[in-house]
């Protein structure tokens, strides 16, 4: 049966999300943490995990998880809704701020799935595109394009290209304009320290910040996310959103992780600096550009980008994200920082594939 008319007019031409895996023996496509998790952690997880019921339903809010996640904060409850990743926080956010007739501003080349879950809401999207060289942000272009709309998508550091968001451009867009402002922390844990806008949330309630469990806390099989915002933001996605979303192994585990986050740092810090590690083994090579970032991910420019991503994959098993389609990123791949042995081998690759393409 062709259900293709059938389908709501706005949903027709969508395919299913393909991140393109393939099995290999080093996979930095994702950015992933791929480091183990601390024995001290893992301990307090299977413990949790022991402890949970599995024959009741969820909390339906994940109170005790909010609770957990507002102390980190300094926030309350009423400030933090958890959802099933980072993503369906963004899709109910779209579903209950956006629709037709109704604005959405992003500054691509961006996470696709912003423009992807406002076209399934039936939003505009305005983008206002970053510089090719550096991929800043012109403040005046994104005021004059958010004067009217219903939201702003900002991502900080920015999923692909790793730079961070100036702090006054998020503070000049509350005070000039009526957007409600969402800023995308997802890789917030990998940059300096102070590089977070939470702070501001106190004295804007249009402001939303959105953090996840996936990248520094190494559970992105988890999936578990989480919208800080005002109270009326929070009320108003716990409305819409599908109920027991976040299950209670997803819950106990958040929980666990959570409350031992201490015992994270010193696997972000090497993070951090295997990122800086791998910059810099990527600027010796042949043709490479690569830029800075404060995520766990860098972006490099690689002539014949395509086909050096299919031989790091056929000839080494080591996958890594192709952006040569995605417009302003011609040639460019997404590396994530793996541990120093995977970082290892995928530089071995890279220097063995690019010498031979030279």
């Amino acid at each position: 049966m062709d259900v293709s008319d059938r389908l709501r007019p706005a949903l027709r031409g969508f395919e299913p999300y393909d991140p393109a895996f393939s099995p290999c023996r080093v996979n930095l496509s994702a950015n992933e943490n791929t480091h183990e998790l601390p024995g001290e952690l893992r301990a307090a997880i299977n413990a949790a995990l022991l402890a949970t019921p599995l024959n009741r339903y969820p909390d339906p809010m994940a109170n005790e998880l909010r609770d957990a996640l507002a102390a980190r904060h300094g926030l309350a409850r009423e400030n933090i809704c958890v959802g099933n990743g980072g993503d369906e926080l963004l899709f109910n956010l779209l579903f209950a701020f956006g629709g037709p007739g109704r604005r959405v501003v992003s500054c691509p080349p961006d996470f696709s799935e912003y423009a992807n879950f406002a076209a399934m809401c039936e939003c505009e999207v305005t983008p206002v595109w970053r510089s090719p060289d550096d991929f800043s942000i012109d403040a005046d272009a994104l005021l004059a394009a958010a004067g009217d709309a219903a939201l702003v998508i900002l991502t900080s550091p920015n999923n692909p290209t790793g730079d961070l968001l100036d702090r006054a451009l998020v503070e000049r867009l509350l005070e000039r304009t009526n957007a409600l402002v969402l800023v995308d922390e997802a890789y917030v844990e990998f940059a300096p320290k102070g590089a977070s806008v939470m702070d501001l949330l106190p004295r804007n309630p249009r402001l939303m910040v959105l953090r996840t469990l996936s990248k520094a806390f190494g559970l992105a099989g988890v999936r578990v996310g989480y919208l800080a915002a005002d109270p009326a933001v929070v009320d108003a996605l716990g409305a819409v959103r599908q109920i027991y979303s976040v299950d209670v192994e997803a819950q106990a585990v958040a929980l666990a992780a959570v409350r031992h986050r201490d015992a994270l740092a010193p696997v972000v810090a090497d993070i951090v600096s295997e990122r800086e590690r791998l910059f810099a083994g990527l600027t010796e090579l042949p043709g490479v550009h690569v830029w800075p970032s404060a995520a766990n991910f860098v972006l490099a420019r690689v002539p014949g980008a395509a086909e050096v991503r299919r031989r790091l994959r056929d000839e080494h098993s080591v996958l890594v994200r192709d952006f040569s389609a995605t417009l302003g990123l011609e040639d460019c791949l997404r590396l994530s920082v793996g541990t120093r042995e995977e970082n290892d081998v995928l530089l071995d690759a890279l220097s063995v594939i690019l010498r031979e393409e030279a």
